[in-house]
């Protein structure tokens, strides 16, 4: 039976439209409603807040150019580099320009970067930044404390209401224009219907459609399929970074193990004991994530086996400098102070997504997009380390600002009580866990590190044939939202930044520009697939 706004739940009595609604309680979603106050704003978050984002696992920090030695245009020229010639340079200018005033911002919110002795931020280098630039939280807390910060500067606003343990299912629309959001109560029964003047995703990245990920289970890219859904513009979707340096222990989400240990002097090995950066890129360890992963990869699937070798530069000092990567560590049963860390690549950031300009504005009317779920060009083919964090503080604000000038001046925020109404039962069966498991399989093995043209048919073949036993609304969108980025990947023959095919191993001159898709694309090439003989 199709489900309809009908079904849903006015989320509010007494009151029928929200200013603006935000899908998302990780950075980017806080630090936008932040900026809004006092305007009324409702997040909608899929876990309890803070739990689920992305934003909190982020343990390298943010980009910046706050010191005497560096600046806006040492940073903008890194980040273009790093991108692989797609990245929009004006988008660039700007998201570095604007740093050091986003940091202040978050200073004031109380967030503790970490100072030297004279009370100067203290930075540190990582991968392709050609300057120390990092602004930290003892060593790897840099997520977490942020988070913190916003969370509780967020429970204290009164123009914030927060509704924790609800997920979106997909956007209210009337032709081109968004006009609200519907959600669903995570593993529960009901539905709940926001109508809203302005909808903001900020609902994160792709991490959990890959069975080795970085990033937590609400990672799943929902946010990604219901925009396409609606009709928006999604750009360069088959650019996924993985991170080079997973702990290989296991576990799912996988530990990460940070940068920053390789910008604190780590080296990578193989169970030889050989330093296989070495000769691979001028930097070694320090090269663009892309060039470690596929490097570790190679390691990994040889049988060597690949290592973080922190034992000399960081030794006894690793647990006081590196907490969170020592506790995983150590529950795994590594003393990382005297061996060396197995490591592997995992999907760890979506370069894509959907498509906004300079003000986060998408190519539906009234809805915004910022973080992960977005893409602004700030990236290109492959993300400047810790530059993610600092991409969702300034389109956020952005996104406020714009806001703030399309509306009149904000009422006075009166929250009335959430409806107590049932909405449709969710339905769970046991076919759909099965079609998660074989998604995120299929998406590791066939999208990954290294893609071709038989492997990405594969996949899209293999996530068609698991989506028509889907029923969950959030399942669907699993599906689609791996079925974007598997097309995408197939459309695009050359290898550039974070999408490597072995079929096409070089740049292509003449496709150095971004790429841009609607939902009839994506299912275009699926149908095309299907119809190609076994």
């Amino acid at each position: 039976m199709a489900i309809t706004v009908a079904d849903f739940v006015p989320a509010l009595t007494g009151r029928d439209v929200d200013d603006v609604v935000i899908l998302g309680g990780g950075l980017a979603g806080l630090f936008c409603a932040l900026k809004l106050a006092p305007r009324p704003v409702t997040i909608v978050s899929n876990a309890p807040i803070g739990q689920g984002a992305s934003s909190v696992w982020a343990q390298g920090g943010i980009a910046a150019a706050v010191s005497e030695h560096d600046t806006a245009d040492k940073h903008a020229a890194d980040t273009l580099v790093a991108g692989c010639g797609i990245c929009e340079p004006a988008i660039v200018d700007q998201m570095t320009r604007e740093a050091g005033e986003r940091v202040r911002d978050l200073l004031e919110f109380g967030v503790p970067f970490d100072r030297d002795l004279e009370g100067r931020l203290q930075l540190s280098r990582e991968a392709a930044h050609s300057e120390n630039r990092v602004v930290r939280v003892r060593g790897d807390m840099a997520g977490s404390a942020i988070m913190g910060a916003l969370i509780k500067a967020a429970r204290e606003t009164p123009s914030i209401r927060i509704i924790e343990g609800y997920m979106g299912e997909s956007l209210m629309t009337e032709g081109r224009y968004v006009t609200g959001l519907l959600t669903r109560q995570r593993g529960g029964l009901r539905r709940l219907a926001l109508p809203a003047k302005a909808v903001v995703l900020a609902s994160g990245g792709i991490g959990h459609l890959y069975a080795v990920t970085t990033n937590p289970g609400e990672a799943n890219g929902h946010g990604l399929a219901m925009a396409a859904r609606a009709g928006a513009v999604i750009a360069d979707a088959e650019f996924v970074q993985f991170h080079p340096t997973a702990l290989n222990v296991g576990r799912d989400p996988a530990p990460l193990a940070t940068e920053a240990l390789r910008g604190d002097g780590a080296t990578l090995i193989n169970s030889a004991g050989h330093r296989f950066m070495v000769g691979i890129h001028a930097d070694c360890e320090l090269a663009p994530r892309d060039i470690v992963a596929r490097a570790i990869h190679e390691e990994v699937v040889s049988g060597r086996g690949a290592f973080l070798d922190c034992t000399k530069a960081i030794g006894d000092r690793f647990e006081s400098l590196f907490p969170t990567v020592h506790a995983a560590c150590k529950e795994a049963g590594i003393d990382p102070v005297t061996q060396p860390i197995p490591v592997a690549p995992a999907e760890h950031y979506h370069m894509g997504g959907i498509l906004t300009d300079a003000n986060g504005r998408t190519s539906l009317d009234g809805l915004w997009a910022a973080g992960e779920v977005a893409s602004t060009g700030a990236h290109g083919a492959n993300r400047l380390a810790s530059n993610s964090l600092l991409e969702a503080v300034v389109f956020a604000a952005r996104i406020a600002e714009d806001i703030q000038g399309l509306m009149p001046t904000p009422r006075a925020t009166h929250w009335a009580e959430m409806d107590e109404a049932i909405g449709l039962p969710s339905r769970r069966n046991v076919e759909e866990r099965d079609a998660i498991s074989i998604l995120r399989e299929t998406m590791s093995r066939n999208v990954g590190v290294v893609r071709s043209e038989e492997s990405l048919k594969q996949a899209l073949r293999d996530i068609s044939r698991v989506e028509k036993v889907c029923v969950r609304e959030s399942i669907k969108n699993m599906m689609l939202a791996g079925r974007i980025v598997a097309t995408a990947a197939l459309l695009r023959t050359e290898s550039r930044g974070g999408h490597c095919r072995s079929d096409y191993p070089n740049e292509d001159a003449a496709q150095q520009h971004r790429s841009y898709m609607t939902l009839a694309d994506v299912n275009e090439v699926s149908r095309s697939i299907a119809q190609e003989p076994a």
